[in-house]
């Protein structure tokens, strides 16, 4: 079984996203009942829905929304990876609201599209810190120039589980791979830093690309963090910019060609199982 530990869901009629008037591929609306057909397809059997970068007033909404969603008979959904603002000091009564609810399985803040001293403020890194001891987790989702900035916050709170999405988004399409091969190293070797190997089809040439193309940075990932420090994940619908989620799936499987079942096994479902606390 696959477990998806990054899924979007898209609904307009609910909620709001600002950022996606300036992504035409992506300003329409994506469901679970579309996600499920495929994905029910191609192995996945339990999926994390991660926040969208909704409109600071619709972040519970949007959590409330996808746990509804997931007391429909036979949904998939095990939880969410909810929104946060840390740089606010209302951070701590929204944490204590979230630990309540056992469907909220960790938090993300996202940076790579705003200023980079975001994650330097005081009031930020104190509050990220509060996650310590909580078992939530912080995704990061930041550039490869970026990557220092994340390995400062792992370094900051040493108590709290990390998990880099996207391979560190690496520019597949411009065939770069530094800095972002070095940092990659560098911040793996943070214990408290996990990596997600999810949706990287969408950094990637949509028209040309193949798993060799993907390979040196998803083996890279991997070897850097290890088998027991990775988890897999769709970004559906971000994937569909590079092929969608069942072309994203076959290539993962070609790229883990000689792989042993326990590695295979560990970075598919076991390692989020664990992390997570899913069944």
């Amino acid at each position: 079984m696959i477990i998806d530990t990054h899924l979007h869901l898209i609904d307009r009629s609910v909620l709001r996203y600002p950022w996606l008037a300036g992504v035409p591929a992506l300003n329409r609306d994506f469901s679970y009942e579309d996600y499920a057909v495929e994905a029910q397809r191609v192995g996945v059997g339990r999926v994390l829905h991660m926040e969208v970068d909704v409109d600071p007033a619709d972040i519970e909404a949007e959590t409330a929304r996808v746990e509804g969603l997931s007391r429909q008979p036979g949904s998939m959904l095990a939880g969410v990876i909810a929104s946060c603002r840390p740089e606010e000091v209302d951070f701590p009564a929204y944490l204590e609201r979230q630990r309540a609810n056992p469907f909220v399985k960790g938090f993300r803040r996202v940076l790579h599209v705003m200023p980079d001293d975001l994650s330097e403020g005081a009031l930020f890194g104190d509050n990220i810190k509060r996650l310590g001891g909580t078992g939530l987790t912080f995704d990061l989702v930041v550039l490869p120039h970026q990557i220092p900035k994340a390995i400062a916050l792992a370094d900051l709170a040493p108590d709290v589980t990390f998990v880099l999405d996207h391979c560190g988004v690496p520019d597949i399409k411009g065939n770069s791979e530094h800095p972002w091969r070095e940092h990659m190293s560098e911040i793996a070797g943070r214990p408290n830093v996990m990596a997600k190997i999810s949706g990287v089809v969408a950094y990637a040439d949509a028209g040309s690309w193949t798993a060799e193309t993907l390979r040196p940075y998803v083996e890279h990932t991997i070897g850097a963090f290890g088998w027991d420090r990775v988890v897999w994940g769709s970004d559906w619908p971000v994937c569909t910019l590079g092929g969608g989620l069942s072309t994203w799936v076959a290539a993962t499987h070609a790229l883990l060609v000689g792989c042993s079942i326990s590695e295979r096994d560990r970075l598919l479902s076991g390692n989020a199982r664990k992390l997570w606390r899913l069944d």
